[in-house]
Parts: structure tokens; sequence; C-alpha cells
């Protein structure tokens, strides 16, 4: 491939080109995708002087192995899989340069599920929709429409070197376990439950399961008593919805989310706490709270005013 900076020695497990989604597509039915962790891979990227939404790859739990054909400048953000180049560890959350001939690969998983290796220049397969966004399972962008694979070689564009050695501040940088509470706002189904059935969502302690992958992120739990029926009129999903099918069980919809659903809609989890579901292994324990729309525009507008800042001073 012309101007091939990456070749992937080791896949690793569903490792995969992302930017921050097919955004616009939805009414025609299609999936946004995107990254998974889209405050890491924005962040990545300005650390090593690219556009925030420029594609980066995705790193999920057991990393790939990748050697560099070309010198470039990266920087690996979001969940700690032990990175390390050349087999010596590297720091999180700040951009390096890369020589011809290095070769980058991970080790044990310390915090988080997903990490962003964000590459001088971003990642330059074909668009399209606007997005270079893998969404494996209608077989589009990415490279080839698939997780990487063994021999494939990665494109990219012009790196900036004197973009290396820069780093996100400590108190910057999320802590993905922090809290087991995620923040919601409520609807727009809540008539469709029970009071009791509310009180259960705000009150009780859920814990993700293993049927967890980019689309969605189940629970199990105490089920959560509906007033009638769990199905609606197929209706939009948003990045968080939380769906509460017949089972009671409760489902936050993610990245590869479809754009509508027909089950009842509990509530959003709102976008500032979308990362910590997303980083959250299976078997990790997590509780509800209702917040305002108002609180949670407010910690949106907050972390966007942070992204540019940072954008500007880079």
């Amino acid at each position: 491939m012309e101007n091939a900076v990456i070749k992937v020695v080791k896949p690793g497990l569903s490792t995969s080109i992302q930017d921050l989604g097919r955004v616009g597509y939805q009414q025609f039915g299609m999936v946004v995708a995107g990254a998974m962790d889209p405050f890491a891979l924005q962040i990545g990227n300005i650390l090593v002087g690219n556009p925030r939404e420029a594609a980066g790859i995705e790193v999920v739990i057991m990393g790939p192995k990748l050697k560099f054909l070309q010198d470039t400048v990266i920087a690996i953000c979001g969940a700690n899989l032990s990175p390390k180049l050349d087999g010596k560890a590297i720091s999180m959350w700040h951009s390096e340069i890369v020589e011809k001939g290095q070769e980058l690969s991970f080790g044990k998983p310390i915090n988080g599920s997903y990490a962003y290796i964000a590459v001088g220049g971003g990642i330059t397969t074909d668009k399209l929709m606007g997005s270079r966004s893998t969404y494996v399972k209608a077989k589009i962008g990415g490279l080839t429409g698939d997780y990487l694979a063994e021999g494939d070689r990665l494109p990219a564009g012009e790196p900036k070197f004197d973009k290396a050695g820069r780093s996100l501040l400590p108190h910057l940088i999320p802590n993905y376990t922090k809290s087991k509470r995620m923040r919601v706002i409520l609807g727009p189904d809540q008539h469709a439950f029970t009071k009791a059935g509310l009180h259960t969502f705000l009150s009780e302690t859920y814990r993700i399961t293993t049927k967890t992958d980019r689309m969605g992120t189940r629970l199990e739990g105490k089920a959560i008593e509906h007033v009638a029926e769990a199905d609606i009129i197929s209706d939009a999903i948003l990045p968080g919805t939380v769906q509460v099918p017949a089972s009671g069980l409760p489902i936050i919809l993610l990245a590869d989310r479809q754009p509508t659903g027909g089950y009842t809609r509990i509530a959003t989890v709102i976008s500032e706490d979308i990362p910590r579901i997303a980083q959250s292994f299976p078997g990790k324990e997590i509780s509800f709270e209702a917040v305002s729309l108002t609180f949670a525009q407010k910690l949106y507008k907050r972390r966007e005013r942070l992204l540019r800042m940072l954008s500007k001073i880079g």
C-alpha cells in the first residue's frame, strides 16, 4: 500500500481503525460506529498534532504487535494495556517519536478495555460517508471493512515531529475505576415503568455480563418492572441509551448501536460517563444516578472547552 507506515505483525483482539464515527446517516439506517472512548482518541490526536477527528487504531484488551515502516509520532491513550516499544515500557497519554523498524506491543491489561493509538497525520484509509470507522457487521470502513489482520499495512499522513514529548496533565487523565455510579437522564419512556421499577433502576447494583461488545453492554441484577409491555414502536437510539427488554435487565447501547430500537428506554447515560461504561470489564458492578439535562450539558460543555483549549495549545 502506498505510504504504508504500519505493518500488522499480530492483530490482537478485535483491533480496528476508528475515528469519531459516521455521523449524519442514521436516518438511512447507517450505524455511527466510531471510537468506544471518543475522549481518549481525541486526546491522542491532539498530543500528536492531528485534528481531533482523525482516525486512529482502537485496541481491545489483548493488543496487537505493530511494526513501523517509517519514522512517525504516536500517542497511546485510554486503557492501560501495558504498551511497549521494542520490549521497553512506554508512557500512556504521551506523544513520542517511533523509528522505522521499531515494534509496538502490548501486555497485561491494567486499567480499562479500549486503548487508542494516535499516529502522526492520522490513519488515511479511504473514507466512506465521511468516516474511516470500521463497522464489521456491514463490512465497511477501516482497511477491508474488518478487524485488522496479520500482514495488513496501514497508511498515515505526514507526522509533526515537533509534537513529540507532549503529555496530558495527570489530573486530566480519566480514572476509569474511580466510581461505579453512572449518571443518567431519565426517559424518554420512563412512563412505561412502575414506580417500583424506577426505584429498582436507581437503587440497585448491576453487573456487566460477558455478553458485551461494541454494540452495547448487557447487565444482570434485579429485574426492572414495566407497567405493561416492554416493546414500543421503533424509535431513536442514542449513545448511552438504556433499553429494558421484557427480561427487565438493562442494555446500554454504545458505538455500534442500531439507529432505532423497539424496547422501552428508561434512561440515557450522559456523555461524560460513556467512556467509563466502555472501559469496564465484564463482572464490574455499576449503579445509576439520575441527573438533570442542564447538569449533563454543563459537563459536556466543560469537556468540549477542554478539548478545544488543548487543540489550540497544540
